[in-house]
């Protein structure tokens, strides 16, 4: 080693949740140095969130302009310029990028260095010629792609979310393989775009949300072309004359799919490879996630994992989350601990949110609840924008506490945190009800719902028995 530094924080991996620790950590007071392989953002800047969101909202807008006539409108859509549309899609990168520099966190007082790191002791990290005596270290090496045993996958070129913004062409037809929140949100980007799509999935749609929800992203994708195939297994994976054939298996039979490009979807894993986690005196459990309490402290007790490295749900706003829990525990020796009330979003058009328990979960604990609903078919702003798809959900105990929510529609990841701070802080039914929200706005749909708990009651024949007596001394 070149260079021997003592630091009170040591990350290793500059994605959403080590960039918050480094940023949080320092600019309290402690020492950091950062360590980073690849490009600094992670996953989320370069090739998950980000890149993802801004091919989705060119998807969008090319789809709003080909049904302007809802509208009273007539617009012109011409072919999408694929050239374009990746410039587009660099460009909120690029705009983005300086936010998770080396440049910014240099100025935080961070040390960063450039290299991929691994552990030579307890507390000792070295990369890049820099060896790191570190009071604490921080594992934020993230997730990737997951790659499936399927015969003859590695006899073709395929694509995941890391490689598909890349495509200098725009895919004749797309075969994407994995049918949950990335698979939807790439499929129809692409189709929306003007690819013909092919959507596999071995098991059900959206298999983890809630049934009824799916239903109306599953319609939506249809409307844009998306051909599905769900309960379709794929067994073999082969050259073709343009491009790659795809072999599947279902209760039918097999089909074979031919397309100009395969794109895998099938899910994240983690890893941690090179970084001798052995030296440090960390363990990992049978499927290779890290052992963890519920303060993300590994085994050896002087060492967090954050994000997706902590083997939990992977979201950037997990990760977080993550980050406070790190800094608490860490610089303030204040036993915070890592539960939380996590909402999650699949970013189609219609969006599906879902925050707290779900109504599966909570017939398996049987659990006594009400469900309250509301459609956007009912709400003024979804009537005025002629975009109603979708709905509401909210569960409800005996006593009026919120429980859980689902929202499908236009603006869910929005609506949806209304619902996660009134889980979270554990407000009840009237809370929502009494709310003054602006109008007209889809977030009402959140106060009509609630409102709906008070329906049978308010407009009742008791109700209006004790109405009309009053009335009589009025």
């Amino acid at each position: 080693m070149n260079e021997t530094v003592q630091a009170d924080i040591c990350v290793i991996g500059a994605g959403a949740g080590g960039l918050s620790v480094a940023a949080g950590a320092s600019q309290m007071g402690a020492s950091v140095v950062l360590f980073e392989k690849g490009d600094m953002g992670g996953d989320c800047l370069n090739v998950g969130c980000v890149p993802s969101k801004a091919m989705l909202a060119a998807g969008h807008a090319a789809h709003g302009a080909s049904h302007a006539t809802r509208y009273g409108l007539d617009a012109m859509v011409q072919e999408a310029d694929w050239t374009r549309v990746r410039a587009h899609v660099q460009g909120v990168i690029d705009e983005i990028a300086p936010m998770d520099s080396v440049e910014r966190y240099t100025g935080f007082g961070v040390r960063v260095v450039e290299a991929e790191a691994r552990f030579t002791g307890p507390r000792t990290v070295e990369g890049g010629g820099v060896a790191v005596e570190a009071k604490y270290v921080v594992i934020a090496t993230g997730s990737t792609p997951a790659v499936p045993p399927i015969p003859g996958l590695d006899t073709v070129p395929f694509l995941t979310n890391e490689t598909v913004f890349e495509l200098a062409e725009r895919p004749r037809r797309l075969l994407v393989l994995g049918g949950g929140p990335i698979g939807c949100e790439l499929a129809q980007a692409h189709a929306r775009l003007g690819c013909a799509v092919d959507l596999i999935e071995a098991k059900t749609l959206l298999g983890n949300e809630d049934p009824e929800a799916a239903d109306v992203v599953r319609l939506a994708l249809r409307r844009d072309a998306v051909e599905l195939h769900e309960g379709a297994s794929a067994v073999h994976v082969g050259p073709a004359a343009d491009g790659v054939e795809l072999t599947l298996r279902s209760e039918a039979g097999e089909t074979v799919l031919e397309g100009s490009h395969l794109l895998v979807a099938v899910g994240r894993r983690v890893g941690f490879e090179g970084l001798d986690l052995g030296r440090a005196g960390v363990e990992t459990d049978a499927r290779g996630r890290l052992i963890l309490d519920s303060r993300l402290r590994t085994t050896n007790r002087r060492v967090f994992a954050v994000g997706d490295a902590a083997g939990g749900a992977q979201f950037t706003h997990l990760a977080g989350f993550h980050a406070g829990i790190v800094i608490r525990n860490a610089l303030f020796r204040l036993p915070a601990k890592s539960g939380t009330v996590l909402p999650r979003v699949t970013y189609t058009a219609p969006e599906l949110a879902s925050v707290g328990e779900d109504e599966a979960a909570l017939r398996e604990r049987g659990a006594s609840f009400e469900v309250l609903r509301w459609p956007f078919a009912e709400n003024d702003r979804a009537i005025a924008e002629r975009d109603v798809d979708g709905f509401i959900k909210l569960y409800v105990s005996p006593k009026g506490r919120i429980l859980g929510a689902v929202v499908v529609g236009t603006g869910a990841g929005d609506i949806v945190s209304l619902c996660t701070l009134a889980i979270t802080k554990k407000l009840k039914v009237s809370d929502l009800a009494g709310l003054v929200v602006p109008y007209p706005t889809r977030s009402e749909v959140v106060k009509r719902a609630a409102g709906s708990w008070y329906m049978p009651k308010l407009f009742s024949t008791r109700t209006r028995r004790i109405v009309r007596f009053l009335m009589r001394f009025s």
